[in-house]
Parts: structure tokens; C-alpha cells; sequence
């Protein structure tokens, strides 16, 4: 699977301070859940969906003007298509 990332995967590790529920972070690591990476793949996510949203308001007029436009008129050579 290709994944497209928002950010340099190679960039150096960076040490950071997070706070959490001491009991939650016990049952993890007894799991043998890796903090980090799974710390690093949530903010990722989190990134992906805000980037989007962002994205997705500054362009509401075109999309907009572009669903309009496709309402009134369809698509290019909608006639031809055969299926």
C-alpha cells in the first residue's frame, strides 16, 4: 500500500513530554503496545483529518461552483459514454 505522509518520515526522532492516565499506559505496555509509534501514527491521523478539513474550507466555492456547473450541465461528453 502506498501511503502518502504530511510529513518528512526520515526526519530525526525528537523527544517530547506527554501527560496520561498512569493505569492506561501500565495495560499498554503489558500489552506490548509501542508508545511511540502509536503516539507518532495518532498525530499523523489527527494531522491527516485537520489538513483535510482545512483544505476542504478554503476550497468550499469551488467545489461548490464546480457541483453546481456539473448539476446544470453534466459531465464532458456525458452523451458518448456507454455505460
Amino acid at each position: 500500500m502506498n501511503t502518502q505522509h504530511v510529513y518528512d518520515v526520515d526526519a530525526p526522532k525528537k523527544p517530547v513530554s506527554v501527560s496520561a492516565n498512569s493505569d492506561l499506559i501500565h495495560h499498554a505496555k503489558r500489552a506490548g503496545i509501542n508508545l511511540s509509534k502509536t503516539f507518532e501514527e495518532a498525530v499523523a491521523s489527527k494531522l491527516r483529518a485537520t489538513l483535510e478539513e482545512t483544505w476542504l474550507a478554503e476550497n468550499k466555492g469551488a467545489i461548490d461552483a464546480y457541483n453546481e456547473r456539473i448539476e446544470k450541465t453534466g459531465v464532458f461528453a456525458a452523451k458518448r459514454r456507454r455505460f
